[in-house]
């Protein structure tokens, strides 16, 4: 990664120079926390920075992460899907990594899986987002914990907006020895306002 290209960071000629580096960190440190992936437009509002810089910082880091430039191929690889970006661990690596995370899982689900369990079983198929929404904390690592488990899985990414969409496996019906979530327990009640923070999403998106 080089930083001899730059680019002002907004118009008017005592701009500040801001060099494919510099954005290259910052759209590290954003990607290193986001849970969807991000389009270029996102990026380059979260950076600071005009679309044409992030992608030649996006260039320049998958080149980096490839092994292209002088480093090693690292573990993790920048991947485009559903139109974003977002880091991934590598293929190859994936059986160690689950088996790590499941080595860290202890032997019963804490309550918040559960409950985070339970919205994905009842809401399938459900965003991580719309999870949250429902539960209104953040669920990011209990959905890290859950996939280990292999309790539930990434059914597809939505076509717009690139997030994942979580169901339920045939591991989940052994556990509770069912043969299919019709058979689960009617709990409507004590989901009051689900449907009304969907409508919501939705209407914000039509907005």
């Amino acid at each position: 990664m080089t930083d001899d290209a730059s680019t002002d960071s907004a118009t008017g000629g005592d701009a500040p120079v801001v060099t494919v580096t510099d954005v290259a960190r910052r759209l590290e440190a954003i990607l290193l926390i986001v849970e969807e992936p991000q389009s270029l437009v996102s990026l380059a509002t979260a950076v600071g920075a005009p679309v044409p810089a992030v992608r030649q910082a996006i260039e320049s880091l998958v080149d980096d992460y490839d092994g292209k430039s002088v480093g090693p191929v690292r573990g993790f690889e920048l991947r485009e899907v559903g139109g974003g970006w977002r880091l991934y661990v590598r293929e190859e690596l994936d059986d160690l990594v689950s088996e790590y995370v499941g080595g860290q899982a202890p032997s019963r689900l804490s309550q918040a899986a559960l409950e985070t369990l339970a919205v994905i079983a009842y809401k399938q198929p459900v965003t991580r987002s719309q999870v949250a929404s429902i539960r209104a904390v953040n669920v990011d690592s209990v959905v890290r914990t859950l996939l280990a488990r292999e309790l539930i899985t990434e059914l597809f990414a939505d076509s717009e907006t690139g997030a994942i969409n979580y169901g339920t496996t045939d591991a989940l019906l052994v556990h509770l020895g069912i043969n299919s979530l019709d058979e689960l327990p009617h709990i409507s009640p004590l989901l009051d306002g689900v449907d009304e923070v969907e409508d919501n999403q939705d209407e914000g998106v039509r907005r």
